[in-house]
């Protein structure tokens, strides 16, 4: 028999001071109720309460145990309150897991703007290149950039990322800028080992242009890319978020800004859709909401 609702059941009955009485408010035959305070006694190995056909009273042992059972049924009241609280209020430690071109000025704004909407969540980011198992590893969410979203997952396309191709100052006063596609053969290229979407660039009407892949240098790590090609290692693919404050500040020149790589999809992945916390769908629903803005989107759960 369950344990716990034969803790509820006794409680119910010293409360109501009678089985018959216990027994309508749960829902169940007077027979069953004594049934589960006689299993409730046999579990513990004492009588908790003492009964005739006419009156009924809580042994020395009954009354402690009633004591300490009711707070601890109030205990697991208020602990299923606050976990269906969660998934109404966002509030709460939210553990992000995502790439580390993430680390920019451009998403940091995002992240402070979310705090402020959401001062009861908690931000917990990690950032990697790896793709981490959210169960194994305790995260809530993921944010992926993918062209085939690992199975499993539940996700939400939230948009497109672009790359783009740039340089420095420094080095396009030293070796000029590419005016075409065949040009970057004569230049030195800084690229990112962890998309090889970039073999092809797309003009204005979206026709492919492949070009030249030779480099210079190489690597899986988006931030040393970012700072290769401030450095003047080379031209190279940053995503646009990346990019973006460097363009603005002109430490960084658009390359051949009359063609852009055909962008790879940003996601928010996640384990279970049924009990979606409401600190997880704000963060899905904020970032979605800056993607139409900022990125344009089409934001579905598949």
């Amino acid at each position: 028999m369950d344990t716990l609702f034969s803790l509820k059941v006794f409680r119910q009955v010293v409360e109501c001071g009678s089985f018959t009485k216990a027994a309508d408010k749960l829902n169940i035959s007077n027979a069953m109720a004594s049934k589960y305070v006689s299993h409730l006694e046999k579990s513990i190995g004492a009588k908790l309460l003492m009964r005739n056909s006419r009156s009924l009273h809580l042994t020395e042992a009954g009354s402690q145990y009633y004591r300490e059972s009711s707070y601890a049924l109030d205990m697991l009241d208020n602990a299923a309150e606050k976990a269906a609280g969660g998934r109404e209020v966002p509030q709460g430690e939210l553990k992000i897991t995502a790439p580390l071109w993430f680390a920019n000025d451009f998403f940091a704004a995002y992240l402070c703007e979310y705090s402020e909407r959401y001062p009861d969540v908690s931000l917990n980011i990690t950032l990697e290149n790896k793709l981490s198992n959210l169960i194994a590893e305790g995260y809530d969410l993921a944010l992926r950039v993918s062209r085939e979203p690992n199975p499993s997952l539940i996700v939400r396309k939230l948009g497109e990322v672009h790359f783009y191709m740039v340089a420095s100052a420094a080095y396009a006063g030293r070796y000029g800028l590419p005016e075409d596609t065949a040009d970057l053969a004569q230049h030195r290229l800084v690229l990112p080992a962890y998309t090889a979407a970039l073999d092809v660039l797309e003009d204005e009407a979206g026709r492919q242009v492949p070009y030249p892949m030779s480099h210079v240098m190489r690597s899986n790590n988006s931030i040393m890319i970012h700072s290769l090609i401030r450095s003047g290692a080379g031209i190279g693919f940053m995503p646009e978020w990346l990019a973006r404050g460097s363009l603005a500040d002109g430490s960084l020149h658009r390359v051949l800004p009359q063609y852009r790589h055909k962008g790879v999809t940003l996601y928010a992945a996640y384990t279970d859709r049924a009990y979606l916390t409401a600190k997880v769908r704000s963060f899905i629903d904020f970032i979605a909401e800056k993607s139409r803005q900022y990125i344009g989107s089409d934001t579905e759960a598949v």
